[in-house]
């Protein structure tokens, strides 16, 4: 049984529509910006390094975001902030992925996706080293912001890798470094608490630990950084369209336009969907440990209670991705992992400790929106240019979207003086994802749209 669908083949077309001329493209020019080369002129070693590349990537992916969340409320009381400038702080991921994921594709059409990483992990170990280091507010969300950059144009760039070395794989890779990401995600919200107390109780070292996996992350990239072909600096895209011109027929690049992807509804379906998940998942990440230590909870069960949630991505995160390319709408999916959340999210509002484990699992099923959704990027385009911009204008729209949200729990949290207001919140933004996500797992294509 073949590992993937045929419609997930890059050079899959709608039926009906002719093939470019095999004499579209001059001698020795390569396809457009962001196409995979066929796997088997890639040597092994290549490969292999990509595959070790992408999963130690995905491992730092979230460590920076969700250490902190284990140790906010230490993070608050050494810098001094208030509940409202802890609701900035668990804004700032956010905010960071949708400014600066949004350069990733011109950054890789210029020096290469590889090469993009590979200076995306190298931004998250300087932010990680420069963090604790850091004397105030301003300082700490400096340094954040460092990694949070390098982390937000990987995010962008990780469906590009895997749809440009891996086209007829995309559900399976998908699955491995969304699976890598979950158990990233999980170890540093369970561990980072008992490595603070080891390391005497001081958060600065708690949090600026990771930056030993960062560093690990930025080997694998650099013997990559040769692999600059298919869009490296934008002269194939050039030529391709040069030659399609003179032969009248239609290109890739062409058919995504940047401008045009706006024009599709389901890239906007699939932008909503990918900010309500991002929502729930960095209000669950930012406040959740503290949800639980209010109601009771000591501070180190809190931060495994955040780890249940996260790891619950381990095994699901490679499980999703492949079911979902079994199926051709993906909304069944979607409204599953919704009902799952929302019964989370009830649960936490009635008995957050004595249902405490539950919650978490339910939450924890919930946040494997984020695979799915990546997942979706890669199905709802036929080009790896096309997954190029639809990646960047998902995930850009969609962390824009998502920025209020953790602000907004803080700000409730805060005035209310409880935390009835902000679990309803997050209970209610679980029907519009939804509904969003279920027209964006209808069977399409946004070149078909556009």
């Amino acid at each position: 049984m073949p590992d993937e669908p045929k419609t997930l083949d890059p050079a899959a077309r709608p039926a009906g529509t002719t093939a470019p001329a095999a004499t579209a493209t001059p001698p020795g020019a390569a396809v457009a910006a962001g196409d995979s080369p066929a796997p088997g002129r890639a040597h092994r070693w290549t490969l292999g390094l990509v595959i070790v590349g992408l999963v130690l990537s995905a491992l730092n992916l979230r460590p920076a975001i969700t250490s902190l969340g284990a140790l906010l409320e230490e993070v608050s009381e050494g810098l001094h902030m208030s509940g409202s400038v802890a609701g900035v702080l668990t804004s700032v991921p956010p905010l960071c992925f949708a400014v600066f994921g949004i350069t990733a594709p011109r950054l890789a059409r210029r020096f290469g996706p590889a090469a993009v990483v590979c200076a995306g992990m190298a931004a998250i170990l300087a932010g990680l080293v420069l963090r604790p280091f850091a004397s105030g507010t301003a300082g700490f969300l400096a340094a954040s912001a460092l990694a949070l950059m390098g982390i937000a144009v990987s995010n962008v760039l990780m469906p590009v890798i895997v749809k440009r070395y891996f086209p007829d794989r995309v559900g399976t890779m998908t699955g491995l470094y969304s699976m890598a990401l979950a158990l990233g995600t999980s170890v540093a919200a369970a561990a980072t608490v008992p490595m603070t107390e080891a390391l005497g109780g001081d958060w600065r070292l708690g949090l600026g630990i990771w930056a030993v996996l960062a560093a690990l992350a930025v080997l694998p990239w650099i013997p990559l950084l040769r692999d600059r072909d298919r869009g490296a600096d934008g002269r194939t895209e050039k030529v391709t369209a040069t030659a399609a011109a003179a032969t009248g027929t239609s290109t890739p690049a062409a058919a995504t336009a940047a401008p045009r992807i706006t024009r599709s509804r389901t890239a906007w379906a699939l932008g909503c969907f990918f900010g309500l998940q991002a929502t729930g998942a960095y209000i669950t990440m930012g406040w959740m440990p503290q949800i639980f230590r209010d109601a009771g909870v000591p501070a180190s069960t809190a931060g495994v209670l955040l780890a249940v949630t996260m790891v619950m991505g381990v095994p699901l995160a490679f499980v999703i991705p492949r079911l979902a390319t079994r199926m051709k709408n993906q909304g069944p999916i979607v409204v599953a992992l919704g009902l799952c959340g929302l019964t989370g999210y009830t649960g936490l509002f009635l008995a957050p400790a004595s249902g405490a484990w539950v919650w978490a699992v339910l939450l924890g099923i919930s946040n494997c929106s984020f695979p799915l959704a990546l997942t979706m990027i890669g199905m709802r385009s036929r080009t790896g240019a096309g997954v190029v911009r639809l990646s960047a204008f998902a995930q850009s729209v969609g962390y824009l979207i998502s920025i209020p949200g953790p602000l907004l729990v803080g700000v409730l949290y805060q005035h209310s003086g409880g935390w009835g207001l902000p679990i309803a919140l997050m209970g209610g933004l679980m029907v519009p994802q939804m509904i969003v996500g279920t027209l964006a797992g209808r069977d399409r294509t946004v070149e078909d749209e556009c």
